[in-house]
């Protein structure tokens, strides 16, 4: 058997939600480097536009795809545009989501509810919506971007620590649900990526220095170090594996 075949995506089709920078820009760049042709989205056209001419011009085949994830009707019309004019969708990397921090004394209830609804809701919206085709054809991937915190919790990101545990558990929901269709759902936790959701803590010398002594590798992990993560959980070489949290931190949870 040629293993390194396993890992191969040629001929799949691949959505990565929130995928025009960042850690679902490098997912998107992996994925197509393996072969899959990709679909990216974000709300922002011009962003998307751009992120998809890098990564044509890097060798991608690539589609993009504007809609919001929150929105049930703009999810339902986007996933149906794309199974009947761009066609099937093999891999969903669920990966779009946001960041706020403050005391949660002084949390507004719309920034919990936005939190919420960016990092949980949109998975199962989404998700919703592209199970339907995986289950008539009996096979599909899916990959929630997790993170770290859905272990922990920090001061200022109570919220977003509860959207992650919420999110690695409904992972566990959806495998358990949709192993029986071939479908497998699994979740990626990246420890901390320098991207630009984390420019504010990496401009922060204090908590810089944090990083590098708390994470065993001592540095920040790169958004391309979750491609091998994501091709690997997108492909045959992941066969039997379902409903697993797949950690990518540098060893920052393996220690105290």
């Amino acid at each position: 058997m040629d293993s390194i075949s396993q890992f191969n995506l040629k001929g799949r089709r691949a959505l990565v939600t929130g995928s025009s920078r960042g850690i679902g820009y490098g997912i998107a760049e992996a994925l197509a480097g393996a072969g899959a042709e990709i679909i990216i989205n974000s709300r922002n056209p011009e962003a998307l536009g751009e992120a998809a001419a890098r990564l044509a011009e890097g060798g991608a085949l690539v589609k993009a795809l504007a809609f919001d994830v929150t929105s049930e009707d703009s999810v339902e019309d986007a996933i149906s545009h794309a199974e009947t004019e761009i066609g099937p969708i093999d891999i969903l990397v669920n990966n779009a989501g946001m960041q706020h921090r403050a005391s949660l004394e002084t949390w507004p209830l719309e920034k919990f509810e936005q939190v919420m609804s960016t990092n949980v809701t949109s998975a199962f919206l989404v998700s919703r919506a592209v199970v339907r085709g995986m289950i008539e054809r009996r096979r599909g991937r899916i990959i929630n971007i997790c993170s770290v915190l859905s272990n922990f919790a920090r001061s200022s990101v109570a919220p977003y620590s509860a959207s992650k545990a919420a999110l690695a558990n409904l992972t566990r929901g959806m495998a358990v649900d949709w192993a029986k269709h071939g479908i497998n759902v699994n979740g990626i936790s990246p420890g901390y990526i320098a991207t630009e959701l984390n420019e504010a803590l990496l401009k922060n010398e204090e908590f810089n220095a944090w990083i590098e002594k708390r994470t065993p590798m001592g540095r920040w992990g790169q958004p391309a170090e979750l491609g091998g993560a994501a091709v690997f959980l997108a492909s045959d070489a992941s066969s039997f594996v379902n409903g697993h949290i797949l950690y990518v931190d540098g060893a920052f949870t393996a220690t105290v």
